[in-house]
Parts: C-alpha cells; structure tokens; sequence
C-alpha cells in the first residue's frame, strides 16, 4: 500500500475494503492476527512504493516460475501483481494456489479478495465463505464479504456481516468504517455518522476514516464541519487538498457509489 499523502483521493477510500475493498488488500507479511480465531491474513506494510511491488514482481516472478507450487512464493507474488493493477494475473496465480491447496483458508481468502476486486461478486462470495467457519470465525473475512455484498447492492445483508465482525472485533475501526459506509450506501445517513464517528475516535487514528466521515457530514448538508474534519491535523497544503477532493466529491450526485467503487484505485492497493 502506497503513503496515504502521495494522493489525496486515498484519504477517501474506507480503512478496510478493501478490501475495502480496503481490509480486504493483500501484504507481504504472513502474520497471525491476535484478534481472529480463523485463517491468517497477509499483513500489507504501509510503506511499499510502486518500485518495491515492482521488484517484488521480479523477485517472486522469477522464483514462482521456478516452482509454481511454493505456496508463500506464490501469494507474494500475486499480491505484487495486485498492488500494480495486473488483477487478471493475480487472479489466475490465486486459482492455481487455490486448486492445489482446496482447503487453506489463508489461499481461499487471498482468492476470493482479488474475485471481488475483478468484479466477480457471486464467486467470491461462495470462495470466502470456504475461506472460514461458524466455529473458527475470522472478522477480516466477515469484513469483505460484507464489502462485496455492498457492491452487489444488498446493504441490509452487508451489515449483518460486518455487525458479526465487530462481535469478534468491538470497535475495530476498519470495519466500523465500513459498516459506516454501507449505512451511507442505504441512505442512513444518521447512522453512517454516528458509526464512522466511533471508527475515527479509534487508536491509532485512520486518516481514512475521518474522511469518510467528512464525506457523510458533507452530504448532510453540513459543509464547513465537513471541510473541517477532511483538514484537521494535516499541513496546509494537504488540508487544502482534501477539501478540494471533498468539494469534487460532494458536487457528484453519486459520490457515495463512486466512493465505494473506486476503494481499490484509490488507495492504491492490492
């Protein structure tokens, strides 16, 4: 994932979805998170220049072309491919791991996250859903399911999922932001306040996060609170950015869609 102040429509992208689809986005560590009880997740740093996925590319490329079957070789490598917009190729290195490895849920969720950034809604639904287990419930994975039933429209059904999330994860911001968002996206737009409100009164605070809420509180109809919220605690000529995108996005009559839709391209991740 790319600096945050490289681009200021990647303080606008929600903190997850991925993915959302930001929670979604895949890394270059392999961690067991201590909040899930379920599969791992792949840990992108926050650092990673358009040059270092690009030599990850020629790192992992060369060493998954020597052995294809290397699983952590592989998953590298596809989220390389991610981050640098090559979606189609990502997606074919992930439905090789997942053929050769049917039931590893780390793999499964890697798939069914590049599924939904290609578009292909339905099928990653039915792959994250082997992705985990009532038993061995995982938030990130409840998270982009959730994001890919908001792309599909279903809104009320998107939020029973990131509701269950934060059942394992109270007040994890990312998924707060997306429940946030979905409320917007039903046209809740109280709601969608009060929750993105909680997400950016969260520790260590996401930048992204309080500019979707500037997002709601703009739509609203409260625009200098929002324009202050998108500046707050950036330098001068970054806070001018923001309420520059800002005012771009509240001109849009289908800001909200295109907020959403464009969560993958704005941030800049995998």
């Amino acid at each position: 994932m790319r600096s945050t102040r490289s681009r200021p429509a990647r303080l606008f992208a929600s903190a997850a979805i991925i993915v959302a689809l930001a929670a979604i986005v895949a890394g270059c560590q392999t961690t067991q998170s201590t909040e899930t009880t379920g599969s791992l997740a792949l840990t992108p740093p926050d650092d990673r220049s358009d040059a270092d996925w690009r030599r990850d590319i020629v790192v992992y490329g060369q060493q998954y072309r020597a052995d294809p079957s290397n699983l952590d070789v592989a998953l590298h490598y596809a989220q390389a491919l991610r981050a640098t917009g090559q979606s189609a190729q990502a997606l074919a290195v992930l439905q090789r791991a997942s053929i050769n490895n049917p039931h590893n849920r780390l793999v499964l969720g890697e798939y069914g996250r590049a599924l939904a950034e290609n578009g292909d809604y339905q099928q990653a639904m039915d792959v994250l859903s082997r992705a985990h287990s009532p038993d061995q419930p995982d938030w990130h994975i409840l998270s982009a399911q959730g994001a890919v039933l908001d792309q599909m429209g279903q809104h009320a059904e998107a939020q029973r999922y990131y509701l269950t999330a934060l059942k394992i994860v109270p007040n994890q911001p990312s998924v707060l932001s997306n429940l946030g968002l979905s409320y917007a996206l039903s046209h809740d737009l109280p709601n969608a306040e009060k929750v993105l409100r909680q997400a950016a009164a969260q520790h260590p605070a996401d930048p992204r996060v309080q500019q979707n809420l500037a997002l709601v509180v703009g739509l609203e109809g409260r625009f200098a609170e929002a324009e202050a919220i998108a500046s707050a605690d950036l330098p001068p000529d970054q806070a001018a950015a923001n309420v520059a995108y800002l005012r771009q996005m509240l001109a849009q009559p289908d800001s909200l869609q295109k907020q959403r839709a464009g969560i993958r391209a704005a941030d800049g991740s995998s």
